[in-house]
């Protein structure tokens, strides 16, 4: 038994001998992308036996986020909350079992904290990744089509051109970095500017320059300017830029985290769409916010530094980056700032730059041949049903956290992820696999419908709906 993780590096691709297209074979689901969500269907979906899946990735291995692996970052989520837990316990694909697995499970009790570390999630979710037949790395999807009831699937594999087919696909593409409009090129305009997906590889440059500033208001912000402000050089001068009025805390009071809830899903799915639009702005603290003990050890470093003088940095809040402009006869990016409240805008200039500007959506293009077979909002988004299909037939086509604007701020959330992965299956299979559960709030969301339970009474739940297809439906 290993005592240790697993390497972080990125594993090659798995060579299992059935992992390629086979000619003539009709899988009941067909994934494209293999991220947490994804996996974790792929992991719930193995034990099904009437159920033929295969989920393709073009990475070689699974690595989430390897650019912010930094060393104590942790996940915001309890370890429940990993790939199969919640929508089943004793599956042999949970957290727990892999610490069991690889010997780690008593450290992890002995640890007293339920919060595992982002690359222990990482090297877990590779340890699950290793043992489905159906999950296949080193393949990218190029084109997807649709006739004669079947999705056509064209990826190019390690084998070269294959095409499989499938009666329904979920998209579990993941979302991409995003840049603010006056910053979109910087990155390629020459010098250190970064987005903080690849923050790790280019670490060495950002420790030895003369100035960083880092622009964002989020958790990945912070890690990487307390990372910065650990390490940098003596004299380098450190700035944050963040848009927000202060540096929110992560909202994580016990009767708020009853919102990333079935109940909070369905409530707010049934409202009209530009009252969720209102709500996602006004939501962001709720799952963009950061996490108290970081703030709190920011300023606690901050304060062990001040001991021998000011220190060299600036925390400049409720300001935004209008522009930035690579100066390279100076060796400098030269930022336009703008204080929103004060109205009044200033220049700072800075050797390097990195843009935890966050991460969004980004709908890929071999999309394009199924246009016809997916439902749009009137803004022109997926149209998502309160069962995660998007589909002009129902039960056919599905999306993981691609419903921000119908689902809310819940969508990206791990917690929600099993059940998300459960509520898609029972579509699939038109029944219950996975137990879906419904009333598991204390509050109450909206008002009570004429006849519903009082005080002490069960609450009619409507998460589970009805299921839209069946698995052999369309064959």
């Amino acid at each position: 038994m290993n005592s240790s993780l697993p390497p972080t590096a990125a594993p090659e691709t798995a060579s299992a001998p059935d992992r390629g297209a086979q000619p003539g074979r009709v899988h009941d689901l067909l994934g494209i992308g293999v991220g947490p969500l994804n996996l974790g269907l792929a992991a719930l979906s193995e034990p099904i036996a009437d159920l033929d899946a295969v989920f393709l990735d073009e990475r070689p291995g699974f690595d989430w986020h390897p650019g912010m692996m930094l060393p104590s970052a942790h996940l915001q989520v309890p370890f429940l909350a990993d790939l199969v837990t919640l929508a089943d316990p004793t599956s042999r694909y949970s957290f727990l079992n892999f610490l069991k697995e690889t010997g780690r499970i008593y450290r992890f009790y002995i640890r007293e904290n339920f919060y595992p570390l982002r690359a222990e999630f990482n090297a877990y979710c590779r340890w699950v990744a290793e043992q489905l037949p159906g999950v296949r790395f080193g393949t990218r999807v190029t084109a997807v089509s649709h006739g004669g009831g079947l999705y056509t699937v064209t990826a190019e594999g390690p084998r070269g051109t294959e095409t499989y087919r499938a009666r329904r696909l979920v998209l579990g593409t993941g979302t991409a970095p995003w840049l603010p409009d006056g910053a979109r090129h910087l990155p390629q305009a020459g010098g250190t500017a970064l987005h903080n997906a690849d923050y790790l590889a280019r670490r060495p440059e950002l420790l030895t320059a003369g100035s960083v500033t880092v622009v964002g208001s989020g958790q990945s912000a912070a890690e990487v300017y307390l990372d910065l402000l650990q390490n940098r050089a003596p004299d380098a001068e450190l700035n944050w830029v963040t848009r927000s009025g202060r540096f929110f805390p992560l909202e994580y009071t016990k009767l708020t985290l009853e919102m990333t809830s079935p109940d909070y899903v369905d409530y707010f799915h049934a409202l009209p769409q530009a009252t969720r639009d209102a709500l996602v702005a006004e939501q962001k603290n709720l799952y963009k916010g950061i996490d108290s003990d970081l703030i709190n050890q920011i300023y606690d470093t901050l304060y062990e530094q001040s001991v021998t003088g000011p220190p060299r940095t600036r925390l400049l809040t409720g300001v935004e980056l209008e522009s930035a402009v690579w100066d390279p006869d100076a060796g400098i990016h030269r930022l336009r700032l703008r204080h929103g409240e004060q109205g009044s805008g200033f220049a700072l200039d800075s050797e390097a730059v990195v843009l935890a500007t966050g991460y969004a959506y980004r709908e890929p293009e071999f999309l394009a041949g199924i246009s016809h077979r997916i439902r749009r909002d009137a803004a022109g988004r997926f149209d998502v049903s309160r069962s995660y299909g998007i589909g002009v037939e129902p039960g056919e086509l599905f999306v993981q956290n691609a419903e921000l604007h119908t689902h809310g701020f819940v969508t990206p959330d791990l917690g929600m992820a099993a059940y998300r992965n459960s509520t898609i299956l029972r579509e699939i299979l038109g029944f219950e696999y996975y137990p879906v559960e419904e009333s598991t709030t204390f509050q109450e969301f909206g008002a009570p419908a004429p006849g519903a339970g009082g005080p002490g009474r069960p609450r009619t739940g409507g998460a589970a709906g009805t299921p839209e297809a069946r698995i052999g439906a369309g064959a």
